[in-house]
């Protein structure tokens, strides 16, 4: 991918602003966590994966600022809660927390200069982790799907929503690298912030993999026309029985699959499966601003003072799912006892 989602430089983070995309390659840079939680739940940086990386060196970057190391503690009370509140879905954004929690605890009685290093190792670590993952991740996909020529995605799971390789993008970028035709793929636009019109489609196209957007409504129709072999898409939180939650609209995007016949993946990192949570009933369900429902790019599309619902994901059954592509193995059904297999060591 030649553009880079996050960069850690020298106690500052690089952000790549993805609202701005397409149109504008424009880079945000965070001074402090406090940044670093407005740049998450301002959606600067979204995706599952990359939202808990770039958590964890928002930790660093609060560790980095504490001069007196009688308020360390005070201080990464506020650094943790803070980023801890700016999105409530994303599993990997409290899997990373709780990752950096435990180099907190284990340094926190030493020496403040020991414990700013080892946070940010900690955080530089996990970025690299994450694209080793969702290589090995793409890898296992593209294996999977070697018969497949058309694919569907939906959302952003790309090198855009990780450390920089992609989950769902990432399969097709394997599947490229290792000489399989791709025909098309179709690309919908992810209503209401428009993920897969802005960003999977430039994402395609930079890595000049054929690319076909079409609207969301437009999904059922390709899949009657039988141009669709595979769907593969993300996931912002696995849940122990196999439940995945992932952008709105996901959920149809199964069931619609299932009516045709076509094989439904999900790819994600072990890290976005959370063995807490017993199904999709238990995931919160993050709602955002209605201006996103009622806008498009700054411009207003319905009536002032519209009744609107803009619910950020849904949840899908884990019966319409194929498989889960995971950077440690391809996990199928019975979900409950694969996932638990493969996720803990």
């Amino acid at each position: 991918m030649s553009v880079r989602t996050i960069e850690w430089r020298d106690g500052e983070l690089l952000l790549i602003d993805q609202r701005r995309l397409p149109r504008k390659e424009v880079y945000r840079v965070c001074r402090n966590y406090r940044q670093v939680a407005q740049a998450i739940r301002n959606m600067v940086v979204r995706g599952a994966p990359a939202i808990g990386v770039t958590a964890a060196m928002g930790v660093a970057m609060g560790a980095r600022h504490v001069r007196d190391p009688k308020n360390v503690e005070a201080v990464m009370r506020n650094v943790f809660e803070t980023l801890a509140d700016t999105r409530p879905t994303a599993v990997n954004l409290h899997w990373a927390l709780e990752r950096m929690r435990g180099v907190y605890e284990a340094n926190r009685h030493g020496d403040l200069g020991t414990l700013q290093q080892r946070l940010e190792d900690a955080a530089v670590e996990m970025y690299d982790a994450d694209i080793a993952a969702n290589r090995r991740l793409g890898g296992l996909g593209a294996a999977l799907l070697k018969d497949s020529r058309r694919i569907l995605t939906h959302c952003n799971a790309g090198a855009l929503a990780t450390a920089g390789y992609g989950t769902a993008l990432g399969v097709l970028r394997a599947m490229k690298e290792t000489g399989m035709p791709l025909e098309e793929v179709f690309v919908d636009e992810t209503r209401p912030f428009l993920q897969g019109a802005r960003l999977t489609a430039w994402e395609l196209r930079k890595e000049e993999i054929p690319v076909t957007l079409i609207t969301d409504n437009m999904m059922g129709y390709v899949m009657q026309q039988n141009r669709v072999d595979a769907v593969v898409v993300g996931a912002d939180r696995v849940a122990a029985n196999g439940d995945v939650a992932n952008k709105i609209g996901t959920y149809t995007v199964a069931v619609m699959a299932r009516r045709h016949g076509i094989p439904f993946y999900v790819a994600c990192p072990t890290s976005t499966v959370d063995l807490s949570c017993p199904s999709g009933r238990e995931i919160p369900i993050e709602e955002r601003a209605e201006d996103e429902v009622t806008h498009i790019a700054g411009r207003r599309i319905a009536p002032d003072g519209v009744n609107t619902l803009n619910p950020a994901f849904d949840v899908t059954d884990h019966s319409l799912v194929s498989a889960i592509i995971t950077e440690k193995a391809v996990v199928t059904a019975p979900y409950r006892k694969n996932l638990r297999n493969v996720c803990v060591p």
